[in-house]
C-alpha cells in the first residue's frame, strides 16, 4: 500500500524533519486512519537510500497520519510516495 508525503509536521516556529504528515487514499476518517497505527513506513530516496519510519498517530480528523522517520527527510520528499506495511 502507498501513501503520500503531505508535509512536515510542525509548529508555528519550529518543523520537524523526521516527522511526516502522510495521507492513504483508503483512509477519509480519524477511524480508518487509527488501523495503520503501528505500521512500517519506506521512503526511497531517488539515489536508492531507504529510510524507514513507523506511524504514529492519527493526525486530524479526516484521515492523515503522523509518521515519525529513523532521520529527517528532504524537503524534495514533499508530495512523494511511501510504501507502507
Amino acid at each position: 500500500m502507498e501513501a503520500v508525503i503531505v508535509n512536515f509536521k510542525r509548529g508555528r516556529h519550529r518543523q520537524y524533519t523526521n516527522q511526516m504528515i502522510l495521507k492513504i487514499e483508503d483512509s477519509d476518517s480519524k477511524e480508518k486512519a487509527a488501523k495503520f497505527v503501528g505500521k512500517k513506513v519506506t521512503y526511497t530516496s531517488p539515489a536508492g537510500k531507504k529510510i524507514v519510519g513507523e506511524i504514529r498517530s492519527p493526525h486530524g480528523n479526516k484521515g492523515a497520519l503522523r509518521a515519525l522517520f529513523e532521520r529527517g527527510l528532504p524537503g524534495q520528499a514533499i508530495g512523494k510516495k511511501v510504501v507502507v506495511g
